[in-house]
């Protein structure tokens, strides 16, 4: 992947969302401020990145936690390049026409997490509906490379829908990742606008499929709140959830990339959040992750051992009951 400067711009990152009026996004609420990245580690973690030639979704996607995430040597790495098929109205990634896909990249990126001595790292990456198989095999063999270079590090992916081909998800799910991640990202109704090239019940059916086939995996999704859907929606969207058998969520605060991207219709309130989070867990979810910076990756190292206790703790239950 070549570095291009151009896709600062946000015209030239999201052309389609130009004749979108501006929607300003106002103040946002003191309880969603963050420090502006720095410190020495941070700037090794950075290096280390752009050593590399690696994209991380904590920049491109514009992550209000990656200063934090980066000063403890925490990064999301997205691969098979920076440019997304797809044009969904919360993304700040650019949309466009990919480069072909770097055949190395897996390896540097088993390299860079060998480097940075990651207990616990995801992969992510832009949608790649140009390609016959999503990425899907681009994905088993950057999971492959992981595990060669940096045997103890637990992998937690975050891929696409590969369009529903299941013998393309199967791919992946054979890889055996640690943690299989698939954002819903809103609730049904609100598809069509904020998310048009993804299907809800498509994205429920593969986390479905992941429990299906190896049930030992643990199952992850993460919601956006803040774009107009209601309490009792995203309960809906719980339910669905659980019905799939998904073992951890996380819901996080929509926050607007640019005036074109869709609007905020609200603010949630950290009170708020809470009791997303008492829902999930009354729902039966063996982790709930529901504050406002909550983002897909945050203390993902941390949560994983928390969700292993989890279900080391429902088991023991389960057995003496």
């Amino acid at each position: 992947m070549t570095y291009n400067p151009e896709l600062l711009k946000p015209e030239k990152r999201h052309p389609e969302k130009q004749k979108n009026p501006d929607r300003p996004a106002g103040r946002k609420p003191d309880w969603i401020r963050v420090p502006a990245p720095q410190g020495k580690t941070y700037a090794e973690t950075k290096e280390i990145v752009r050593k590399h030639k690696l994209t991380t979704v904590c920049e491109e996607a514009g992550c209000p936690n990656v200063g934090e995430c980066w000063q403890q040597k925490h990064a999301t790495f997205m691969i098979m390049g920076e440019v997304c098929t797809r044009a969904c109205a919360f993304c700040n990634v650019a949309t466009g026409k990919p480069d072909e896909l770097d055949k190395l990249e897996p390896l540097r990126v088993g390299v860079a997490v060998m480097q940075m001595g990651l207990k616990h790292v995801v992969i992510t990456s832009v949608d790649r509906d140009d390609l016959k198989d999503g990425g899907a095999d681009h994905f088993a063999k950057t999971i492959q490379a992981i595990r060669m270079k940096a045997p103890e590090t637990t992998i937690e992916i975050l891929p696409g829908d590969f369009r529903g081909n299941m013998q393309d998800i199967d791919h992946v799910i054979d890889a055996r990742p640690d943690v299989f991640n698939h954002n819903l990202e809103t609730v049904p109704r609100l598809y069509p606008t904020v998310r048009p090239g993804a299907r809800y019940f498509r994205s429920l059916r593969l986390l479905e499929r992941v429990k299906e086939r190896d049930p030992h995996q643990f199952t992850k999704s993460g919601l956006m709140v803040g774009l107009g859907e209601t309490k009792e929606e995203v309960g809906q969207v719980m339910d669905d959830m659980r019905a799939a058998g998904i073992d951890f969520i996380t819901i996080g605060q929509y926050l607007q990339p640019t005036p074109k991207h869709a609007p905020v219709e609200k603010f949630w309130t950290p009170e708020e959040f809470e009791e997303l989070a008492k829902m999930a867990k009354r729902k039966g979810f063996l982790m709930a992750s529901c504050t406002p910076l909550t983002r897909s990756s945050h203390h993902a190292g941390s949560d994983f051992e928390k969700l292993k206790a989890a279900r080391e703790e429902q088991l023991a239950k389960l057995a003496a009951e």
